[in-house]
């Protein structure tokens, strides 16, 4: 699938989750395409998982294992995960939505007046190992012209 496609199907899904919790719809697109590959990985093909969430012990949905990369200790690793799979994509940003704001440690990237910010603020609290993820959510952010798609918060 190629950006402009991926943007035309999930923009209506990211514009809907955005007003009931708040995740920007760039943010939502953006890391989207940015751990899906633009939908074409394995992860978002075999479990439509469009943001690399894993499946941790809290997690009571179908789960899969697949290697990923990992920055750890100064170098990038391959190791194995289990992921969380949903049965679409819709299911997956419904989750992606809910994972941000029920997790206390994303809490920071709600108090954000702009989508930088937010980026950043995912970064620091540690949604990716990469420590260039902010910059690359910022770039694609930018490239696409995705903030457009963001409304302005109702509780400001």
């Amino acid at each position: 699938m190629n950006p402009t496609e991926f943007i035309m199907r999930l923009t209506k899904p990211a514009v809907e989750s955005q007003r009931k919790s708040g995740v920007p719809a760039s943010i939502t697109i953006a890391q989207a395409a940015l751990e899906s590959a633009w939908g074409e990985s394995g992860l978002a093909k075999a479990g439509n998982n469009l943001f690399g969430i894993k499946a941790d012990s809290r997690w009571r949905g179908e789960t899969l294992t697949m290697n990923t990369r990992e920055f750890i200790k100064g170098q990038w690793l391959v190791v194995p995960a289990k992921w969380r799979k949903y049965g679409s994509w819709q299911a997956s940003i419904d989750d992606h939505a809910a994972f941000l704001r029920g997790n206390p440690r994303y809490r920071p990237c709600f108090l954000c007046q702009t989508t930088e910010a937010f980026a950043r603020a995912l970064l620091t609290a540690g949604y990716a190992s990469d420590p260039g993820y902010a910059d690359k959510l910022i770039n694609m952010i930018d490239k696409y012209q995705l903030a457009m798609l963001d409304t302005p918060s109702e509780a400001a």
